[in-house]
Formats: C-alpha cells, structure tokens, sequence
C-alpha cells in the first residue's frame, strides 16, 4: 500500500501511514547497530518523499540520539506539524535514580520534557507507555497520561509490550472516567512471533485499538538475507541475534517462494502478510541504509491462497484459553442452530462429552 494512503489510527481521528517509520536504529551510539546522522537523514527523506508520516522512536533509542536527530532535521525542515512523531517512556535513563524511569506521575513527566527537549518541540503525536510498570497502579499512569493531553504536550497515548488484562484494565478505567483512552498498541507481532494473537489481538479490536507491529520482520529473519546453508554476513543485527531455527526456515522458504512469485522482496511479502490481517495493523518498518527501505515499501497484494499458505506454515500454539474457545466454537458451528450470529439451544450431548475440563 502506498504511503499516502492513510488509515485512522484506532478510534481516533489521528491519520497515519500504513507503514510507521522507525527510528531505532538512527545514531551510533556504542553497541546499538545504528546508522550515522547523514544515512538516517536519507531514510527519513526518502520516507516523507513517498508520503511517510508516522514516525516512531523512543527515549533511549541509541541513547537519545535518536530523538535528536529527529529533532534537528524537524526544526531545520520546517516540517514538524505535517508529521506524527511518536515516542516513548519507561526505561531509565539515569542509573542511580530511582524515579529516572518507569510509568510514575513524576517519571513520565520528566521523560517527556526530556523528549520534548530532544525533540525540539513542544507536543508530541503519540506518547507510548514502553513496558507494564509493576510497581505502578495503572490508574495513575492512565491519570497521568489524561492530565498529559489536557496540558497540549501530547496528543494521543498507547501501550508497548502490556500484557493483555493489564491493557484492558485501564482501557475500561479510562472510559468509565473519560480519560484519554489509548488508541494503539504497538507489540512484536510477524510471521515468526503471532502468539499475541491469542489475547492482544482480539483485545485490541474490541476495544478499539489499532496494533502498530514492531519486528515485523523478526530480527531480519523475513528480509530475505537469511536462507538455508548460507552465512549472512552484511547483517549488522546478525551479530546480535541466534540464527533463525528449522521451524523459522520452515516459513522463510514459504516466504521466499511467493516472493519469487511476484518478483519482490521478501520482506514486502512479510510485510504485506500483516497488512492483510484483521483491524488496523500497521507495522513498523526499520532501516540502517536507504536500500533497506525501498526493499520494505515494494507494493506487493497477496491472493487469497498465498495469504492462507502463509498463515497455514506459521500457525502459532496459542496459550489456553485461546484453543478451548477455538475448539468450542468449531462445535458450535457444526451443531448448526444460532440466533444473531450466537449460539442457541442446548448442545448436543455427544459434543458435551469431547469438552475436556
């Protein structure tokens, strides 16, 4: 899908990309795999050229360099209210300081005047919660969040990495208050990692919540460097990460085989896989050099029938109780009668008896 076709991020008015750019990898600051001020300016460029406008990084991405260097190409581009700038808090940036981090009142506030300073702006778009604060009641973080918005320096808020209850929770406190409730929930979601399918996923539709994918293409897994007996050697992730296993090369070989099909990249046919799935779903697209991300915005449309090859080869084993209810709800179907789309009558002794309890 070309980039200048938008989508409404979950249910708010907030129009994005189909595809976010991600800033992680923008800065070299020591052990990070990322790339130098001038590169990450040519992929930002090159982004917005094509219509980009969802643009997401974090406070600790290579040390706040990241937030930086968006920050100066914003101020000396003029640009800055024509893009959604996302970032993010929790993790802490001054050791030694135990309110340097995590979802408190006192925390986000300070992160985020650190990030606005990085940033050189005086709003953010989209703030992300990073991880579940243990410690932390949500209904203070949610408060903080909604106090947040009301003062103009954030527009909008969502979730990273929550678990699912903890997510519901203080989606349901924040409308039974009339709070800020969150409109994304941006989680680890390809071909190679769905077990957030069981929970998050239909979570999220029901409540209202775009998901914003991150490691779409699992570690570069799905971009097409990684095949069978061949050592990928211009990976600056690979020497971070464990080559993929027998059961990942399972799905690359069926990604790379439909990719072949269309004559594209395989991380457009990953890519696309997600974009196919149900809700709002838009993945974060990652790159360290300008040809990485041309390779990821190829415009590919998979049929039905590839589509389903794809989910057959990388179906995850979900957590109870997702296979109880999907189980339950084949023998609904087979046992026939329902009323709106629900299950009536008394189901039939012989489908009771293959219930395990």
């Amino acid at each position: 899908m070309p980039l200048d076709h938008y989508v409404t991020l979950g249910r708010s008015g907030l129009r994005v990309s189909p595809f976010a750019l991600g800033a992680m990898t923008f800065g070299e600051d020591p052990g990070s795999a990322g790339c130098s001020v001038e590169e990450s300016e040519k992929i930002l460029a090159a982004y917005l050229d094509r219509g980009g406008n969802f643009i997401d990084t974090a406070n600790f991405y290579t040390n706040g360099h990241s937030e930086k260097i968006l920050g100066d190409f914003f101020r000396a581009s003029g640009t800055r209210d024509r893009v959604v700038l996302a970032s993010k808090f929790f993790f802490n940036m001054y050791p030694g300081d135990p309110n340097g981090g995590g979802a408190g009142r006192g925390a986000i506030r300070r992160q985020l005047d650190e990030t606005l300073r990085r940033m050189r702006t005086d709003h953010l778009d989209l703030y992300w919660m990073h991880n579940w604060d243990r410690n932390t009641p949500v209904e203070e973080t949610m408060r903080t969040l909604d106090d947040l918005v009301g003062s103009g320096k954030v527009r909008y808020v969502g979730f990273s990495n929550v678990p699912a209850w903890v997510t519901a929770k203080a989606q349901t406190m924040a409308e039974l208050n009339r709070w800020t409730p969150l409109i994304a929930l941006q989680v680890e979601y390809s071909l190679l990692a769905r077990t957030m399918e069981g929970e998050i996923a239909p979570m999220a539709r029901d409540m209202g919540m775009a998901l914003v994918p991150w490691s779409p293409l699992k570690n570069g897994f799905l971009s097409g460097k990684y095949r069978r007996n061949v050592q990928v050697r211009d990976s600056e992730r690979a020497k971070f990460v464990n080559a993929p296993t027998e059961s990942d090369f399972k799905v690359i070989d069926v990604v790379g085989q439909i990719a072949e099909q269309h004559g594209t990249s395989a991380a457009a046919v990953a890519l696309a896989w997600l974009r196919a799935q149900p809700g709002t779903v838009v993945p974060i697209i990652g790159a360290r050099k300008i040809e990485h991300l041309e390779s990821n915005l190829e415009e590919v449309t998979l049929t039905r029938e590839q589509i389903e090859a794809l989910d057959e080869v990388s179906r995850p084993d979900l957590n109870y109780p997702a296979p109880l209810h999907g189980e339950l709800r084949a023998m609904l179907q087979f046992a026939g009668t329902t009323v709106d789309g629900e299950a009536s009558g008394v189901y039939p002794p012989l489908l009771l008896s293959s219930v395990r309890y």
